[in-house]
């Protein structure tokens, strides 16, 4: 090629990228590439060619206008965003071999997942806005599914992306789980609405081994966790922010595990409202060797709720992928949680365990108020727990009979409690606070309801080094065996 070629090259070359700079994003239909629309035909290949031709362009936007699309299994594509219409519905197909297996994994409870319903698999800046409405119609596809296939698409996964956002959506219905985050990167979710209720694991959104996700403004009434951080891989879970949500659940508001393979990081967790909800408000769990580190949680009401705060670290030691080494037992360290107002209907507020010669680690405890139902009898406060060491870490686990009413912590360290309130709405004659292996402990500015009487029940077996100040007109009158260096300062 000669000199004036080489130029005329490269002057073409610059002139197509320029043309492309100032074109912008593309805008396709989804039915000008064969799209029906009409609730009954498959449209799963136009809707996919649709993505493919947006990326290949450059990327844009797909279009979903009003109607009820029908599809499979589709795939975003690099720099491609789904808009649904107002008035259209996404509808997931009934035939459970359109649906494809994106990343293969186990849960905590063992059962194999990895289809889809929308997914993305190492792609950059993709998303899905819109106020229309994904329907996994998971009931149905359930039904409909074959004796022997076992498949349960979850509604939405984004698999190794960088660039996700997720916003004004309407999701429900997903066989399994709702939405899936996996190994992602910068990763939005804002005023996204979620029913999913009905059928087993049918959590609201799980982030799972990603760094820097923003969830706000998004209300989700799950069968399953409404949010849940977890570590199905050995990738660190890290610098995430949840905020202004509004949460229920069958099974846990805000959750890390049960699946904690890989460490979480560096976690914020404020202004939210969880109402009516089972298995617990606030949930921590290290159980497979994750290290928990650096978590804030803040400014939360908890109404009608089984336990408001469960924390465990534990040795099941699980791996739930391929090739993937077990990890030794982990820490939970440097969690602060503050401010939180709780309606309890189980008969304790708040638990920790961790397990021996492993203690969970400088845990601050802060303008924390639970309302509870009372009824403890005093020989309930001679229950001894199991350690349970490997199980799959629920507080049913242990029972439901608890030998305090107000705090249960047990192989722990640096535990800090400040301004404290528990009210009862019936008399309880289990001790309000019972520790077991624990050391350097700080109770300061507790208050409870009168029917709680003259002196505060404490029960301290093996506790080295606590403190108790600022409990007004009750004296806090300790019991229990092997206990040194207990300090009752000035009330």
């Amino acid at each position: 090629m000669n000199v004036r070629s080489k130029i005329v090259s490269a002057a073409f070359a610059l002139l197509v990228a320029v043309n492309f700079v100032f074109a912008g994003p593309v805008e396709l239909d989804v039915k000008n590439f064969g799209a029906v629309g009409d609730g009954k035909t498959s449209d799963t290949t136009a809707i996919q060619n649709a993505i493919d031709a947006c990326s290949k362009q450059g990327g844009g936007v797909v279009e979903f206008p009003a109607g009820q699309f029908v599809s499979g299994t589709i795939l975003l594509k690099d720099n491609v965003t789904i808009l649904l219409d107002t008035n259209t519905t996404l509808l997931g197909s009934l035939n459970i071999t359109d649906y494809q297996n994106i990343d293969s994994f186990k849960s905590g409870n063992g059962a194999g997942f990895g289809f889809c319903f929308i997914g993305a698999v190492d792609a950059k800046n993709v998303g899905i806005e819109g106020a229309g409405t994904i329907d996994g119609r998971g009931k149905e596809l359930l039904a409909a599914r074959p004796k022997g296939n076992s498949a349960r698409p979850f509604l939405i996964r984004f698999v190794r992306c960088d660039g996700v956002t997720v916003k004004d959506s309407n999701l429900k219905s997903p066989a399994a789980w709702t939405m899936h985050f996996f190994q992602s990167r910068n990763v939005n979710a804002e005023r996204v609405k979620i029913v999913s209720l009905g059928l087993g694991n049918n959590d609201g959104m799980d982030i799972d081994s990603c760094e820097n996700v923003k969830i706000s403004d998004c209300d989700i009434d799950s069968g399953d966790d409404a949010i849940c951080l977890k570590t199905t891989s050995t990738n660190v879970c890290r610098d995430i922010l949840v905020s202004n949500c509004k949460l229920k659940s069958h099974w846990a508001a805000i959750k890390f595990g049960t699946e904690s393979a890989g460490n979480f990081e560096n976690v914020t967790v404020t202004n939210c409202q969880i109402r009516d909800t089972q298995g617990g408000g606030i949930k921590l769990c290290s159980v497979d060797g994750a290290n928990v580190n650096n978590i804030f949680i803040s400014d939360l009401t908890m109404d009608n709720v089984t336990l408001p705060i469960f924390i465990r670290l534990g040795a099941r030691l699980k791996t739930f992928r391929e090739g993937e080494p077990k990890q030794p037992v982990g820490t939970i360290q440097n969690v602060v949680i503050q401010n939180v107002r709780a309606t309890a209907t189980w008969p304790i507020g708040i638990f920790l365990s961790g397990i021996p010669n492993h203690p969970i680690e400088n845990v601050t405890l802060s303008n924390i108020e639970i309302h509870l139902p009372g009824g403890g009898a005093g020989e309930d406060a001679a229950i001894k727990l199991e350690e349970k060491e490997s199980a799959y870490p629920e507080i049913s686990m242990f029972g439901k009979k608890f030998p305090a009413y107000g705090l249960f912590a047990r192989h722990v360290s640096g535990l800090k409690m400040d301004n404290v309130k528990m009210e009862l709405a019936a008399a309880d004659l289990r001790p309000a606070i019972q520790c077991e292996d624990a050391t350097d402990l700080e109770f300061a500015n507790w208050s409870f309801s009168e029917n709680v009487g003259v002196n505060l029940p404490v029960r301290f077996d093996s506790v080295h080094k606590a403190e108790f100040s600022g409990f007004g007109k009750l004296s806090p009158q300790i019991g229990g065996q092997g206990n040194s260096e207990i300090t009752v300062g000035r009330q």
